[in-house]
């Protein structure tokens, strides 16, 4: 399982994402339809961008899934990030409570 903290770097594009809640599911974490691999490894020769998990990352923003697991994106990048073929969503920021 991956662990929080754990830096993982996508193989198709420049997306980079620090784990902040880990679960089950992030052992299929995927950016652009490849799975991803820890900061600093190589990437494989053979894995393209598919073009229907092409939307892009929010650099700053934390993803989330079903499981509830977060990342936040280090640095933003031409994949979507899923797990599987599922994309992850953008986690809400929760609203202030009013200061009257």
């Amino acid at each position: 399982m991956i662990k929080n903290g754990t830096r993982l770097q996508s193989q198709v594009c420049d997306t980079q994402v620090i784990v902040v809640r880990s679960a089950d599911s992030l052992d299929d974490l995927r950016a652009g339809g490849a799975p991803m691999v820890p900061v600093g490894s190589d990437a494989a020769a053979d894995l393209t961008l598919d073009p229907a998990l092409a939307d892009g990352t929010l650099m700053g923003k934390r993803y989330v899934d079903d499981a509830g697991a977060e990342v936040l994106v280090t640095k933003a990048g031409q994949g979507t990030l899923s797990i599987g073929a599922t994309p992850l969503s953008i986690k809400e920021a929760k609203p202030l409570p009013a200061s009257d």
